[in-house]
């Protein structure tokens, strides 16, 4: 993915905004097994890094999480960060992505910063966003105010 694919994404506040932030929740699904047609999804919260084009999730353990082995076998992901700007007035913002996942090891990653560092991570390619809250009020007019993106880019 390039700069410019993630520069069409996310403006410069949401990109601020997605790295002042360390928390998301990763949601992922795999099949249950070769016989069954249906998945389980899979939410998590986990702590992530940005650099402005992919998202790094990364945890103790990584290897052997669920997040991890559904990757795996499906590398179509959602992840969200958001929280409440204040609660009163209710003011939340956030960012939702929709993603193409992968498995890379990474040197420099947030993990270092830990007490159990790790160098796997989950890497995520976004191709499609809903912002809101962040660039303008997320209630508007009485509605939800939501901003969407697309890359051309799906996978």
């Amino acid at each position: 993915m390039n700069s410019i694919m993630a520069n069409v994404i996310f403006s410069d506040k949401e990109r601020d905004y997605l790295k002042s932030q360390r928390l998301g929740r990763i949601a992922t699904a795999a099949q249950i097994s070769s016989l069954e047609s249906s998945v389980q999804p899979d939410v998590v919260p986990v702590g992530f890094d940005f650099d402005g084009d992919y998202f790094y999730v990364g945890g103790l353990n990584i290897l052997k999480s669920t997040k991890y082995k559904n990757v795996l076998k499906n590398h179509k992901v959602a992840f969200v960060v958001d929280d409440l700007r204040t609660i009163d007035p209710w003011d939340p913002r956030g960012i939702r992505v929709y993603g193409s996942a992968d498995v890379i090891t990474r040197e420099s990653g947030y993990m270092n910063e830990t007490s159990h560092p790790q160098t796997q991570y989950i890497r995520i390619k976004p191709y499609k966003k809903w912002s809101w809250g962040i660039e303008e009020p997320v209630f508007k007019d009485g509605k939800f105010n939501v901003k969407r993106a697309t890359t051309r880019e799906k996978e």
